[in-house]
């Protein structure tokens, strides 16, 4: 199933209004539905209770010093939802699949961003994902066991 057959809705939460709202036009002229924008992880949360989007750009810094992760974890559930965050800071290395599918470094082809979506949206429907992958893309992995973490420490 294609992303252009499904009109994806998408939720954009960014704290920089110009940049979402680019955004917002890119991805209406592309296709998407875009059914909110936020700029705080409340607001995120808010949106996506209320419209159940298919995908998610977070930006990993929102307003009122908020962390973009903080949306996956305060939702009651993100069946279905697909995150793609979007950072400047390619040094973010936290992330996991916990967090969400996929991050995007900033500055960002519009190309480059319409491919990953497709990346997050063949991740939510098939658990797997097919190559070439954009240079500053990556995709969340789960996170190591403690106990294989642990075990490098002892002593």
């Amino acid at each position: 199933m294609s992303m252009e057959a499904t009109l994806a809705n998408i939720i954009i939460a960014e704290d920089d209004l110009l940049i979402a709202d680019l955004l917002e036009g890119f991805l209406v002229r592309a296709g998407f539905t875009v059914c909110g924008m936020a700029s705080t992880v409340a607001e995120t949360i808010d949106l996506c209770n209320q419209h159940r989007p298919d995908l998610a750009i977070i930006d990993l810094r929102l307003a009122d010093g908020d962390r973009g992760t903080d949306v996956a974890a305060g939702l009651a559930s993100r069946d279905k939802l697909g995150i793609l965050y979007a950072t400047g800071n390619a040094g973010h290395t936290g992330l996991t699949a916990a967090d969400g599918e996929a991050c995007i470094t900033k500055p960002y082809q519009t190309a480059d961003l319409l491919r990953v979506l497709r990346l997050v949206q063949e991740v939510i429907e098939t658990g797997t994902t097919s190559q070439p992958f954009p240079r500053n893309f990556q995709l969340l992995e789960a996170e190591p066991a403690r106990e294989a973490l642990s075990h490098g420490n002892e002593t």
